[in-house]
């Protein structure tokens, strides 16, 4: 979360591919490392679950700026939908794969010594075959971006692009709901076993996995699910309104918030069930994960994207999944506290403190609301921004003018008046409609 907006600096004024695959490499290295780390050393342990997140947050900064500079308009939606399938298949596979390693070898260690082989391997093929276009080739195909001014003047102008702000504002609350989830749910599933008495209650060192496993793989699949459905479902709804993207953020959002309050209505009597709705308000939840970093790119210029990137990712985990489990856990403790402790205390009270998220979810989707009134403004200012900031492959200033623009430009009184470093281009294609 600290080290994401000096990555989101880096990633708009240097090499995104080395900073990329560097950062997957260390990464890597601490996970690895950090496996090993006895419990004498418990604060150094804490300290290298911190550092992982240095290496993860060179990625989540930079990396969808390469697709942005790739793909345009729907290729582009396709494309971040394709890319931000991984998130939640990762998620869920992370799941499934630690807690199968940690059943194996009967050591929780092991959970840690899977996935380095798996990002040095991802990190070398990041570094040997992916590109690193030139930032607003997309955009601006017969010319490149000329680099952001100053750190300052980017924060500045992403503080007044209000669809940004909102957006990121409901990023958080998407990041509050999952980070709570993925932390507490198999605890929450687990209590309402107990509480059935499906299972007893587990004193030994290695307890099961198993609600971890179902929770990674309903994960894993809605996920997928929701990724492609909010992609299809946004290109078709594209033709009824220019607001789309987050209208279905929306739409999807509230729908969630219904079933997963559903969760804790039905735990108590019916696990089946409450893994339905799981199901269910995941999917609807993660809809929006590929179409809020689409309208980013919507809203906010080439050479501000990873800025804007790092700043929203900073933004939801500071309001969202960094401290949601502790918040929460911290309610359901304090609850505990108040009477007689028993397993239905234990399971009731982490239910109250979960119904915190839909709470959350709601308000988020309100923000996404917000985002619609204000989208289409803030689109057309980036492409007016995009107009002035484009330059030519020799480095001299483009002004791309309309017919009614050139005519009236000629016939002015400073026609004549034009900087020797600049060129003016004359686009009849952009007078037209369509």
């Amino acid at each position: 979360m600290v080290a994401v907006p000096i990555f989101g600096y880096m990633g708009d004024r240097f090499n995104r591919r080395i900073i990329l695959s560097g950062g997957i490499f260390f990464w890597s290295t601490v996970t690895m490392l950090s496996s090993f780390i006895g419990k004498e050393h418990y604060w150094l342990f804490v300290l290298s679950r911190g550092l992982v997140g240095i290496g993860e947050s060179s990625y989540s900064a930079i990396s969808p700026t390469i697709i942005g500079d790739l793909y345009t308009s729907n290729s582009r939606t396709i494309m971040l939908s394709v890319f931000y399938l991984a998130i939640p298949l990762g998620y869920g596979m992370g799941y499934i794969l630690g807690s199968s390693a940690k059943d194996a070898a009967e050591d929780w260690h092991w959970a840690l010594r899977v996935s380095p082989f798996i990002g040095v391997t991802v990190g070398a093929l990041i570094l040997l075959f992916v590109p690193d276009p030139k930032r607003g080739c997309a955009d601006q195909i017969d010319g490149r971006m000329s680099p952001s001014q100053t750190w300052l003047s980017d924060m500045k102008a992403l503080a007044k692009n209000r669809s940004y702000v909102f957006s990121t504002l409901a990023t958080s609350a998407v990041s509050f709901a999952t980070g709570a989830f993925g932390m507490l749910i198999p605890i929450y599933l687990y209590r309402a076993q107990v509480v059935q008495r499906e299972i007893e209650p587990c004193t030994s060192k290695v307890c099961s996995s198993k609600n971890s496993l179902i929770f990674g793989a309903i994960t894993c699949a809605t996920g997928l699910l929701g990724v492609v459905i909010g992609a299809a479902v946004t290109r078709y709804f594209r033709r009824k309104t220019a607001r789309a993207d987050p209208l279905v953020c929306a739409v999807t959002m509230m729908g969630s918030a219904i079933f997963i309050c559903l969760v804790f209505v039905v735990a108590k009597n019916s696990i089946i069930a409450a893994y339905v709705f799981i199901f269910i308000g995941e999917m609807l939840l993660f809809v929006n994960w590929a179409l809020t970093a689409d309208i980013l790119m919507f809203v906010v210029i080439p050479t501000r994207r990873a800025t804007a990137v790092a700043i929203q990712s900073f933004t939801s985990h500071f309001l969202g999944d960094a401290g949601s489990p502790y918040l929460i856990g911290m309610i359901s403790d304090k609850l505990q506290d108040k009477f007689v402790s028993s397993e239905l205390w234990k399971f009731l009270s982490l239910g109250y403190a979960l119904m915190l998220c839909p709470f959350i979810i709601v308000v988020g989707g309100m923000f996404f609301l917000a985002t619609a009134l204000y989208f289409l403004d803030d689109r057309e200012k980036a492409d007016r921004e995009l107009k002035i900031l484009k330059i030519d492959w020799q480095g001299h200033r483009v002004v791309t003018r309309t017919t009614d623009e050139s005519d009236s430009s000629s016939s002015g009184p400073d026609s004549s008046s034009s900087s020797p470093d600049s060129r003016i281009i004359f686009n009849p294609r952009s007078s037209e409609k369509g």
